[in-house]
């Protein structure tokens, strides 16, 4: 049994964890959250599902835990993707305005997105989002809504995001197997955006860095529109098998000793300060210089950023980010990282959490629920935004009603 329609449902299936938000909605732009449920991920490793039961059971203990908090049953679920088989790249399509007094219609407007979108794809590889950017009306560019203008000719710049046809139906069947439908689907980090970026940064120029625990997932912001999205194959789980291996602790270990007193910047971290460290095999903890953790930890984030760099570059995009960099997700909370990115980057550096909901919003302000709180807004505007066209549709059902009475009585 599907949830009333105002609540909306955010899923987003990481590496590291398994992180459900429930959203009420009461009004445009208003949303509380009234239910989260996060378990441990096992069977997804870096967007792909590599054991189904495992999976489909942390997707089901995340779910009934959210129901459980909310009161409400969650019949379908709007679906993060992520994992490097996400790909984006921009196109243009070009179309002649229809209609003897060329105005721009709402139809002229599909007709030049399905034109930019007939693009030829790779075996395998589906398209997940078409995001217009901008449009051009008799070679007068920049125009957000064309609709009502005059003109001859409409062009369309879009961005279009594609991923794995194979890797996005085995996670969407795992979350069926759990018992729920999946709505829509959103790349994370469009999602993520969502919540954390302000608009000011979207129009100045911004790049959004969600640091997951097996992937980085990178959106490129101008003049208020998505131009490029990325992936580098560097994630905090990437940090905590360094610090098992250097320091010789257990896996879970490792990162209880990396988000208790990890730093990634050493220069941060006093000379005396010290920490205990479990031993493998039963052998007795051992105290531990505190700055040997952050020798192990420095290396891979700047090569985390130096590869977000080159990504950067080849986007061409470099001297577009007028607003700098946010960094969110799990991965971003560890102590450190920004400073070494603004080393790195000489621009503006900010870490973020979630805004923008009400309800249980403090439970929720952390970088670590950006993507599954973006994904309940992102659902909540894409109901409101269609919402008046169903009315529409309605008020167009009862007027041809009385059209035909009227013509009988």
């Amino acid at each position: 049994m599907a949830q009333p329609d105002r609540y909306v449902v955010g899923l987003d299936i990481g590496t590291s964890k398994v992180c459900t938000v429930v959203g009420e909605i009461h009004g445009p732009g208003q949303v509380d959250v009234i239910g989260i449920g996060s378990t441990e991920s096992k069977g997804i490793k870096r967007g792909v599902v590599v054991s189904l039961d495992a999976a489909v059971d942390s997707i089901k203990r995340s779910i009934d835990e959210a129901e459980h908090m909310a009161g409400v049953e969650i019949g379908s679920v709007t679906l993060a993707l992520s994992g490097p088989g996400i790909k984006g790249f921009n196109s243009r399509g070009v179309v002649a305005v229809a209609g003897r007094n060329r105005e721009v219609s709402r139809e002229d407007v599909r007709r030049a997105i399905d034109a930019a979108s007939a693009v030829s794809l790779p075996s395998g590889r589906e398209i997940i989002h078409v995001l217009p950017q901008d449009f051009v009306v008799d070679e007068q560019e920049g125009i957000g809504e064309p609709v009502g203008l005059t003109g001859a000719r409409l062009e369309v710049n879009v961005h279009i995001v594609t991923g794995s046809a194979t890797a996005i139906q085995n996670l969407v069947a795992c979350v069926n197997r759990a018992g729920v439908e999946v709505s829509q689907t959103v790349v994370s980090q469009l999602a993520a955006a969502e919540s954390v970026l302000t608009a000011d940064e979207k129009d100045l120029g911004v790049a959004l860095i969600d640091i997951g625990g097996g992937t980085a997932d990178l959106a490129i912001y101008e003049r208020g529109s998505l131009w490029h999205t990325g992936v580098v194959a560097v994630g905090g789980d990437h940090f905590t098998s360094d610090v098992a291996v250097g320091l010789r602790t257990p896996l879970p270990e490792a990162e209880k000793v990396k988000r208790r007193v990890g730093c990634a910047l050493s220069s941060m971290v006093g000379e005396e300060e010290t920490m205990e460290v479990a031993s493998i095999g039963g052998r007795r903890p051992r105290v531990m210089a505190r700055r040997m953790l952050s020798d192990i930890l420095q290396p891979r984030a700047e090569e985390l950023f130096h590869l977000v760099w080159d990504e950067i570059s080849k986007s061409g995009y470099e001297k577009s980010l007028n607003s700098g960099l946010v960094l969110t997700g799990g991965g971003a909370q560890l102590d450190g990282l920004a400073e070494i990115a603004e080393q790195i980057f000489d621009l503006p550096i900010r870490r973020a959490s979630p805004t923008g909901v009400g309800g249980l919003a403090d439970h929720v302000a952390n970088p670590s629920y950006a993507t599954a709180v973006g994904l309940v807004r992102y659902a909540e505007r894409q109901r409101v935004s269609t919402a008046p066209e169903s009315g529409q549709a309605w008020a167009g059902l009862f007027e041809r009603l009385r059209t035909v009475f009227k013509e009988f009585f």
